[in-house]
């Protein structure tokens, strides 16, 4: 892959607004269309594509697959977790309301936590699974 200095020289400008973009559509989702399922997909992409013009190695160097599959449970335990401390909070699982003094305010913190929790969870199972189908021998 080396000598595509053309394809390293594109990824290498692509995958930074790629992976600011997935932020965004991240924490702009409680807002307008997009979320934590959506931003997990473009940024699963960007790592991809990553790893495909520099090399599964240098990919797995950025995010070794151990790290890769903590934060997949990490994600889940975000999401779970924001309907424990609802519970706790005296609410229902996952009703946002009493997260906060004021309804509107819990449903926003609510929604925040949840779709990082879904973004988080997503882009690392993309990744797990492309580790795990290019990470075999011939």
């Amino acid at each position: 892959m080396k000598r595509h200095i053309v394809l390293r020289v594109i990824a290498k400008l692509l995958i930074p607004p790629i992976l600011l973009f997935a932020l965004y559509v991240q924490f702009h989702g409680d807002f307008g269309p997009g979320g934590g399922f959506q931003a997990g997909v473009i940024f699963g992409a960007g790592f991809i594509l990553y790893a495909l013009i520099y090399g599964v190695e240098n990919a797995q160097r950025v995010a070794p697959p151990g790290v890769v599959r903590v934060l997949v449970a990490l994600g889940v335990l975000i999401f779970a977790g924001v309907g424990v401390v609802d519970l706790i909070l005296g609410g229902n699982y996952l009703d946002y309301n009493v997260m906060a003094a004021d309804p509107v305010a819990g449903q926003h913190i609510g929604i925040i936590a949840v779709e990082l929790g879904v973004g988080i969870t997503v882009a690392a199972v993309m990744m797990t699974i492309f580790f795990a189908f290019a990470g075999r021998e011939r």
